[in-house]
Order: C-alpha cells, then sequence, then structure tokens
C-alpha cells in the first residue's frame, strides 16, 4: 500500500469515525471514536509531511541535474538532499508506526516477574522455576538490574514483596524465567476469592512477626494464589496481593484472546526447561547473548548494572514492528 492509497482509506475511516461522535452514539463509542479520530489524524499529517518532503527531494535531484557545473551549487544540493533522505526515511518509519494496530497494554503500567526457586518478588517477582538454589540467587541479581535499568531510565519503581533467602552469591548455570504482567482495573467477584490471614516471616520487627497482616489472596476458578507480607498494615498487603492477582488473571485472559497472533504468556514465561532460553548471561565468558534477536554484548558487568540493555530492547521493539508489518499485509 503506498501513499497514494492511503489518504483515501484513511479519510474513508474518518468519516466512519465521524458518524459514531454523532450524539446518538453511546458515551463509550464517542470516547473510542474520539480517540481513533486523533491517530487517524496524525497519520493524515504524517502523509502530508512525507509528501512535502519528497517533493522536495524530486526538486533537488532536478537542480542537480540541471548545474552540474556548478560545483558550490552541487555541494549545497547534495548536502541537503542527504538530509532531506535522512528525514523522507523518519517520517515513513513514524508513518508505519501510526499505521500499526495499537495495543492497549503500551499505555500500561506493568508488574515485572522473575521466576526462580526459593525467594519471591513480584514488580520484580521471583517465584519457583527450573535449577534450585542457584537460579534464586541469580534471581536476586537480575532483579537489582531491572531495577537499575528502571531508576535510569527515569521510571516509577516499586518494590510489591520480597522474601529473602540465607543464600549469597550464585553458582553456575542459574535458570530464571522473566514475564510481563499488565497493571489493569478490574472487577473480582467476592465470592470467587478466599482470603486468608497468618503471621508474617522474616524481617520487620516484632510488631511485623506477632500480627495477622500477611494475606494469601486465592482466586478460586483457576487457582492462581497471590502472597504477600512486606507491609505491616493487612489493608495495605491485601492491595497489594490484589492488583498482582488482577494483574496475572489479565494476562492470562489476554493470552488466551491472542494466542495465534502473539503468544505473549509462552514466549515470556516459556516452558520452565533449561533448554528453551530467552537470554544468557555467560558471567566466565563476559558476555550476554538474546536468542530471540540473535545479538551479543561483551559486556556482562555494564548489562548487570542497568546499562546497555536498550541494545537488546530496541531489536525487540524492531522485530516486533517488523512482524506488525508482515501481519498488516497478510490481511490487506
Amino acid at each position: 500500500m503506498d501513499n497514494a492509497e492511503l489518504q483515501p482509506q484513511l479519510s474513508s475511516d474518518l468519516i466512519t469515525i465521524m458518524e459514531k461522535r454523532q450524539p446518538e452514539a453511546l458515551l463509550v463509542e464517542y470516547s473510542r471514536a474520539n480517540k481513533e479520530l486523533r491517530n487517524l489524524k496524525g497519520s493524515m499529517d504524517l502523509i502530508k509531511e512525507l509528501r512535502t518532503k519528497q517533493k522536495d527531494i524530486e526538486g533537488l535531484k532536478a537542480l542537480m541535474t540541471e548545474c552540474p557545473e556548478d560545483k558550490e551549487m552541487l555541494n549545497m544540493a547534495t548536502e541537503e538532499l542527504s538530509q532531506a533522505v535522512e528525514e523522507e526515511r523518519r517520517l515513513q518509519n513514524q508513518l508505519l508506526q501510526s499505521l500499526l494496530p495499537k495495543d492497549d497494554a503500551d499505555e500500561r503500567g506493568c508488574i515485572l516477574e522473575v521466576r526462580a526457586v526459593t525467594v519471591s518478588f513480584i514488580f520484580l517477582n521471583c517465584v519457583p522455576g527450573t535449577g534450585g538454589e542457584e537460579a534464586s540467587l541469580f534471581a536476586m541479581d537480575i532483579f537489582k538490574m531491572y531495577e537499575r535499568y528502571s531508576l535510569k531510565t527515569g521510571w516509577k519503581f516499586d518494590v510489591v514483596e520480597i522474601t529473602e533467602s540465607d543464600l549469597k552469591g550464585y553458582k553456575r548455570n542459574p535458570s530464571d524465567h522473566i514475564s510481563l504482567l499488565l497493571q489493569v482495573d478490574v472487577q473480582l467477584r467476592h465470592e470467587d476469592l478466599r482470603i486468608d490471614t497468618y503471621r508474617s516471616g522474616g524481617s520487620g520487627g516484632q510488631h511485623v512477626n506477632t500480627t495477622n497482616s500477611a494475606v494469601r489472596i486465592t482466586h478460586i476458578p483457576s487457582g492462581i494464589t497471590v502472597s504477600i507480607q512486606d507491609e505491616r498494615s493487612q489493608h495495605m498487603n491485601k492491595a497489594k496481593a490484589l492488583k498482582v492477582l488482577c494483574a496475572r488473571l489479565y494476562e492470562i485472559e489476554r493470552s488466551r484472546i491472542h494466542t495465534s497472533r502473539s503468544k505473549l504468556r509462552s514466549e515470556q514465561i516459556g516452558s520452565g526447561d533449561r533448554s528453551e532460553r530467552i537470554r544468557t548471561y555467560n558471567f566466565p565468558q563476559g558476555r550476554v547473548t538474546d536468542h530471540r534477536v540473535g545479538i551479543t554484548h561483551h559486556s556482562i558487568n555494564d548489562v548487570m548494572q542497568g546499562e546497555n540493555l536498550d541494545i537488546f530492547i530496541d531489536a525487540l521493539l524492531l522485530q516486533q514492528e517488523m512482524d506488525a508489518v508482515a501481519s498488516f499485509n497478510s490481511e490487506q
């Protein structure tokens, strides 16, 4: 689909959206139509800007053809042409991104879950996985890595729950699994929940250990259980547990609906088998390899300090965009 075909299609979409914005439309339809209208208007503005830039490029090429002996003019035109071509490429990428289907998850916060054996974190969250104690030890390193990256990126970082172990250091070949859970606002039926309270363990003082401040919530239909005990207040622990439970239930449903397109849950969590590799941290050789995009970075210390993770993230985003383009073209 070239630029000439895009604007009529976008105009047709705008007409449909404007019809949805009639007074008799439902409030939710009106709100959704306004959002779609803003997105499509942005795409049409990009098309106009791209066409203007392409006309500039044609004019510069014509000028270079007409004045081949004027060296000064030729040099200026060549430099401007190079800049214009780069700007054209940028606009094309922006236009392509604006036309790809939007995922509501992009605008939500998330809970990053790291799965290991004997320690637990939620945002970050480490829960049982494969590999024994060494995976639990390595999970703390992964936790710290993402914490540093989040802070350097300027994101708000809250620890929902940590259960510490007595282990120190790490052994070879740990196996951890990482997934993203979206923060969502959903209503859970009270009859579907079993809420238990108990005395929290670990450090925290006499008050923490002698009151039933810890909370365990079980979603009866799915069997999913979330336990939180790091706050002194039972109310605060319950609120955190509900937040994590909602995120897990939403992700399961979202994965079920979109399995054929994204396979999100299976790609992020995997089967728990060591042979299913997503990213390898090779400390003896000082390198980190992301097997999804085939990129290796040869400074593992920088990566563990939260540096240079964008090398992998940018490549994954590019791959995601390419997959979305392929899916978009196949549906045309």
